[in-house]
């Protein structure tokens, strides 16, 4: 029997092209149209069958047929585990279709379908190759024979397509001191592994690895059930990739987050996309935002997102206003008859809050004498005092305006953002000005005032640092790396990328901190 070459007709598209055009994120919604509608036939023991339209009759009415179950198959020692990538979006290299795909276990290949007309059956003919996983089901199958195979061996690749964590085994990853190895020799540390850049997302890389040192945050995606309920395919990429960065029987010693990128770029209208690099503070506070919105039922209008993050400021504002009225001296209307006089009005408000944005004092305008900028340093107190309710900040927008700000309630985790980048009308300039902030024992309550706390609680006030984002370079240029701490060992980790090494805590005090997360102690000392 002559086979029909579909490859040279459609030739695979290759994975490392990240601009591919990508399949939809309603597959599962689409698979559970289809077994509705009856597009996939239900066997003699009454389950779907997931095969694609190759396999309908000329009817249009699938044949029902029972699934040989096997524990022996002759070609398991082909399966190449070194080829095997789960990380890119599980579509067809050949029709790039999303529904009902499969991974050729050998190649790495994706193909949909396992009927006699699919791209899969297909290429088990023309390559040899003869072992393939449902990326869905996660069943494994032998073709073109078509029966499924049931092989405890196989179960390393159904953990890395979906890691899977028990709750017990969520809650020792902070003791946890153990290195993985992956399948090229490579040694890893599970939660500090490297993220690829794309094409100028390192301001993603950035962000999830501090928002991977969330602990609560952390548990609660590394269990899918806690948001199974959730449509969103912004919130299940995430999930995914979580227990990816986490996960202790990784292939490779390093995790891509296309398919997590992929759906940023469509929930946030390409506004964040790969190959445009953007400012992980807008990324930070529109990826937070958004997943509340997401997760939040109609039932609560909390998340963990808020659980974690949220905060409270009071807010006082003072607007000057002009009080117009008559002047008259000797019975006469001098000045066009008016006079101006002015008055404070002030309008105080409870305001939540995810980041607190801290102001730097403007860099000196003159050099030294050996001719050399000098370069600023200010205490992270003194750029904290603007929440003391008691320091004025001057707004131009929407309306001039004087405001005083008061922190009424301290979130678990608190993200600080140093405002180092201001734009005028012909471009934007960097502040340089180092901030010295302490790695450890963060005490809020000696500098800004808070509200008393309630009966038999205590005032939890005292901070560590856990993330500190970097930005070196020019700004609009430059480049994003970030220091995080790493729970059970207490020791910190530059990451940059793919770049991940030990470091010391005084190095991370001494750069340009940017952005940084700070966790609550348990209990005031």
């Amino acid at each position: 029997m002559k086979i029909r070459r579909v490859e040279e007709e459609n030739p695979p598209i290759a994975f490392d092209n990240a601009l591919l055009p990508l399949a939809t994120y309603s597959d599962d919604d689409e698979e559970e149209l289809n077994n509705e509608s009856g597009q996939f036939g239900v066997n003699k023991l009454g389950q779907n069958e997931d095969e694609d339209e190759d396999d309908l009759g000329g009817s249009g009415i699938k044949r029902s047929r029972t699934i040989e179950l096997r524990r022996d198959c002759p070609y398991l020692d082909t399966v190449n585990r070194q080829v095997l990538d789960f990380d890119f979006e599980k579509f067809c290299s050949v029709s790039l279709t999303n529904l009902n795909v499969y991974a050729c276990l050998v190649c790495g290949k994706y193909f949909q379908g396992r009927g006699p007309k699919s791209h899969a059956y297909t290429h088990s003919l023309e390559a040899g190759h003869h072992v393939y996983i449902n990326l869905r089901t996660e069943k494994i199958y032998c073709l073109p024979d078509g029966y499924e195979i049931l092989d405890s061996s196989l179960d390393d690749i159904r953990y890395v397509l979906n890691p899977r964590f028990t709750r017990e085994q969520v809650e020792q990853l902070d003791t946890n001191k153990q290195w993985s190895r992956a399948l090229d020799g490579s040694d890893y540390l599970p939660g500090m592994v490297g993220l690829n850049n794309i094409k100028e997302t390192e301001f993603v890389n950035v962000t999830i690895q501090s928002l991977m040192r969330v602990t609560p945050l952390r548990n609660f995606f590394l269990i899918p059930e806690n948001y199974q309920h959730c449509k969103s395919p912004l919130v299940h990429r995430f999930g995914e990739l979580t227990r990816k960065i986490w996960h202790a029987r990784n292939f490779k010693g390093q995790v891509s987050p296309h398919e997590f990128l992929q759906a940023v770029m469509k929930a946030s209208k390409k506004r964040f996309r790969i190959g445009a690099q953007s400012d992980p503070v807008e990324f930070m506070s529109w990826l937070l935002n958004t997943l509340h919105s997401d997760l939040r039922t109609s039932k609560k209008s909390t998340s963990i997102i808020h659980q974690c993050f949220q905060g409270e400021l009071e807010v006082i504002k003072e607007i000057h206003t002009k009080i117009i009225g008559d002047r008259k001296d000797n019975g006469k209307a001098e000045d066009g008859g008016t006079e101006a006089g002015n008055a404070i009005m002030e309008e105080k408000s409870r305001m939540p809050f995810i980041m607190l944005g801290l102001d730097l004092p403007p860099p000196p305008l003159f050099k030294d004498i050996m001719e050399k900028n000098i370069i600023p340093q200010v205490p992270l107190f003194n750029i904290l005092k603007k929440f003391d309710g008691e320091m004025i900040t001057e707004v131009v927008r929407p309306h001039m305006a004087r405001m005083r700000y008061r922190v009424t309630k301290l979130p678990q985790y608190l993200i600080l953002h140093m405002r180092r980048f201001t734009k005028n009308n012909f471009f934007v300039e960097k502040n340089p000005t180092l901030v010295n902030f302490p790695v450890k024992n963060l005490e809020l309550k000696d500098y800004i005032p808070l509200p008393p706390p309630r009966e038999n609680e205590k005032v939890r006030s005292k901070y560590d640092l856990i993330a500190n984002i970097v930005h070196d370079g020019k700004p609009g240029e430059g480049s994003y790396r970030v220091f995080v701490q790493r729970k059970s060992e207490e020791l910190w980790f530059e990451m940059q990328d793919l770049h991940v090494a030990e470091t010391l805590p005084q190095m991370v005090a001494l750069s340009e901190a940017y952005m940084q997360i700070y966790e609550q102690q348990h209990q005031t000392q």
